[in-house]
């Protein structure tokens, strides 16, 4: 896993560089990671951004969600992943209730910032995170929204559910992306919506989205690690098992990143009608 190639030279993804990409057409490349080991593989790799997603508790800890973890744990790993990064964008996410107030939020941002060394964090759903999202962001503290299947919603929506098959609440997703965009996010993941829904919102915002399940017309595309690997209990359909194609970890990384560019993934059967 160590061995991973020297990465090429290429500067470092800036924020704004992310809304340049959806202007030009260039997907943006996504994974998560939790130490500074696998980080570098997806820096050499070419990933454009790399999320410490609170997903860890799952894959990582063993969790039966993503509830439990904490700000101090996502510092923890952030900081990890930042010394195996070079040039790809850093986002780590709020835990659950870091951000139920604006204030605890921007305390939780700052950390993620100044300890964890990111560049943004992810932040579930809209609503009242409206304004957290606009507080953070007038604070200087990037933004990058969530909406579709939020999973600290877990109880809320009785499972991990696709979101959005019904007119009331494509509609309701398409107004919530507007407004976490007004609000002043960065960028915006769709998580487990339909495809034709995710087409319709990534052409009605100007703020790149970055989808997991949600259809080859987003403008990029996020795996969880563990799942892109094939070393989960269960394969979602969402997900291809790289490591089969790219023979090594490297190398599934290489194709995943080669697939999402070119648009060969994900496929129909990836996503959800």
């Amino acid at each position: 896993m160590y061995a991973a190639e020297a990465p090429p030279s290429r500067p470092a993804l800036t924020v704004p560089e992310l809304r340049r990409m959806k202007q030009d057409g260039r997907p943006i490349v996504a994974l998560t990671a939790y130490d500074a080991g696998f980080a570098a593989v997806l820096d050499a790799a070419g990933v454009d951004l790399v999320l410490v997603g609170d997903s860890l508790g799952m894959v990582v800890q063993g969790e039966a969600s993503t509830l439990p973890v904490t700000v101090d744990q996502i510092v923890y790993h952030s900081a990890a992943v930042a010394r195996g990064l070079r040039s790809a964008l850093l986002v780590a996410d709020m835990p659950f209730g870091a951000d139920a107030t604006p204030e605890r939020a921007l305390d939780a941002g700052l950390r993620l910032l100044k300890e964890g060394r990111a560049a943004m964090v992810k932040i579930e759903g809209a609503g009242v995170k409206l304004e957290t999202i606009r507080f953070l962001v007038e604070r200087e503290i990037p933004v990058c929204a969530h909406l579709g299947l939020t999973p600290q919603s877990v109880h809320r929506l009785g499972g991990y559910k696709v979101q959005g098959r019904e007119l009331a609440a494509a509609e309701r997703l398409k107004a919530e992306a507007q407004a976490v965009e007004a609000a002043g996010a960065s960028a915006l993941v769709l998580e487990c919506v339909p495809s034709s829904l995710a087409a319709a919102i990534t052409r009605e915002v100007g703020i790149p989205t970055i989808g997991i399940g949600a259809g080859a017309d987003c403008d990029g595309q996020v795996l969880v690690l563990h799942d892109l690997l094939g070393l989960g209990v269960r394969r979602p359909r969402f997900v291809k098992d790289f490591l089969q194609d790219g023979g090594s970890i490297a190398g599934a990384v290489r194709a995943y990143a080669e697939a999402v560019r070119s648009r060969a993934f994900p496929a129909a059967e990836h996503g959800y009608a």
